[in-house]
């Protein structure tokens, strides 16, 4: 059976999404509309006339309006449809459900810790409290390649996660909490089996103030020093490496064992996002992360400017006026935000996203959203903040894959999903990032970087709910030590990008 050339999302669309590229007098029989130009695949096509200034409509929400008349036909795209302004009705808890709990929990093969967390990864870090200590925290990691690591087959790797901040800032402002916050969350991650933190001495990010602003005590698996206290940078290496040795023998004694699905925390992420994303990948994971709060884990949806025009579609889902309301104040400080920055909401959808189909921040959010299945909203929490409450959540970021993913590991995720339909190379450590396409195209094009190709939904082999049960199923292999595609390239410590803001002196 051949597939029609479009999808049509919602009775009350004004738009068609191309399945492929149309050309110039292609009749669409199923819609009675004649495409008028070369509209790519991906893209738009008008469905039917759209007067100049009227709301135009995909998923059945408003997208945009159109600056100039539409005629049935045409390709709608950045040349004819602009942003807005529109009443979001945020309806708090209206369309609340009772969660439907399985009776039979899944099960992956986890390390228990001995406090109890569980992990999904088993490493040892080397932090940095500043900038000026990266090289040295390079160096050591180094020194442990695979080679190295040859007689501690249990430890997954030694890496050095660095950044460019840690001085010339408020030490009492709001990025140096964020600093901290994000640093500390890495300190305690359960797949770190051990942590060191090197800082320099001098910087405004203290090793002693970020210690005890967050209740980090160090032991043996949580060391610290500076270089300026130990004499140097050959011999804050050399120091270094002989701590790391110290915690290898410990790092290796671990063993895999079953346990609940409901210790999984999974970051839900989206980057170089196409005109399928909504359609394909992100529903999918979203019935994906369905399956996962079910099963009792938590699911963390993120990237506030880019639910910014579909917020409402959660809040209606809150569990408590109170949760939908602080989704609502992180939206507001993010339009001050960008209003004190000189930019706007809209800047967001970068030219590969429109590239590839996608024309404002309201139709890529609309479809970003779907990431975030049908569950109640349960919990909303600021960039970093420990993830606490099992379900699902919403984590206040940037739509910067890796400031957005830093984010949220530094809460506590321990597996990441990561759809795109453009294309990414990406991964992050400790956490395995899995990487899902939207298209077959993108999968046939960047196997090698995909682990999943959700264009079998465009493609007519799949449904989004069996997609989603495959995605639920390949994340608890994942947590059970099977290897991510970008594990296996090496990705993981330079994806490594703490959020910043404020005032750099």
């Amino acid at each position: 059976m051949s597939l029609a050339p479009t999808v049509r999302l919602h009775p009350a669309d004004d738009v068609l999404i191309a399945r492929v590229q149309l050309i110039s007098g292609m009749h669409i029989a199923s819609e009675g509309v004649t495409v008028t130009g070369l509209i790519p695949a991906g893209h738009k096509v008008a469905a039917r006339n759209v007067a100049s200034g009227s709301p135009v409509r995909r998923y059945g929400q408003v997208i945009g309006f159109a600056s100039q008349a539409i005629r049935a036909g045409e390709h709608v795209h950045v040349h004819n449809i602009a942003m807005g302004d529109f009443d979001r009705d945020y309806a708090f808890c209206a369309d609340l459900q009772p969660i439907d709990y399985f009776a039979r929990r899944a099960t992956f093969q986890g390390i228990v810790r001995p406090d109890g967390r569980v992990a999904t990864r088993n490493y040892i870090a080397i932090l940095t409290t500043v900038n000026c200590s990266a090289t040295v925290a390079k160096a050591i990691a180094d020194q442990f390649d695979s080679a190295a690591l040859g007689s501690f087959p249990n430890v997954d790797g030694v890496v050095a996660l660095t950044h460019p901040m840690g001085c010339c800032i408020d030490t009492k402002g709001e990025g140096m909490r964020l600093l901290q916050r994000t640093l500390a969350g890495y300190a305690r991650h359960p797949n770190f089996a051990g942590v060191l933190i090197i800082g320099l001495g001098c910087e405004a990010n203290q090793i002693a103030a970020l210690l005890g602003s967050h209740a980090l005590e160090e032991s043996e698996l949580l060391r610290t020093f500076t270089i300026q206290d130990t004499g140097g940078t050959s011999k804050a290496i050399a120091r270094g490496v002989s701590i790391v040795k110290e915690m290898l023998a410990c790092a290796d004694r671990i063993t895999r064992e079953p346990v609940a699905a409901s210790h999984l925390v999974l970051g839900l992420e989206c980057g170089g996002s196409d005109g399928y994303s909504g359609i394909t990948a992100n529903p999918a994971l979203g019935a994906a992360a369905d399956l996962l709060v079910r099963h009792g884990g938590a699911a963390i949806l993120s990237e506030t400017p880019e639910i910014y025009g579909a917020e409402h579609l959660l809040t209606r889902r809150a569990r408590t006026p109170e949760i939908g309301k602080k989704l609502i104040d992180r939206i507001r400080w993010w339009e001050d935000y960008a209003a004190r920055n000189h930019g706007e909401m809209n800047n967001n959808p970068t030219p590969g996203n429109k590239a590839g189909g996608l024309t404002t921040i309201l139709e890529k959010s609309l479809g970003a959203v779907a990431k975030g299945g049908t569950m109640s909203l349960d919990a909303v929490y600021e960039y970093a903040e420990p993830i606490n409450e099992k379900g699902f959540g919403f984590m206040d970021t940037p739509g910067y894959d890796p400031i957005s993913v830093t984010g949220l590991v530094a809460g506590g995720a321990n597996v990441v999903c990561f759809t795109t339909g453009r294309g990414s190379a990406y991964g992050c450590a400790p956490s395995p990032s899995l990487k899902l396409s939207t298209n077959s195209a993108l999968w046939m094009r960047q196997a090698e970087d995909i682990d999943l190709n959700c264009g079998e939904i465009l493609d007519g082999t799949a449904t989004v709910e069996e997609m989603g049960q495959r995605i639920f199923e390949m994340v608890l292999s994942t947590a059970s030590g099977e290897k991510t595609k970008s594990e296996r390239h090496g990705y993981g410590q330079n994806e490594f990008v703490p959020w910043f803001v404020g005032a750099v002196m």
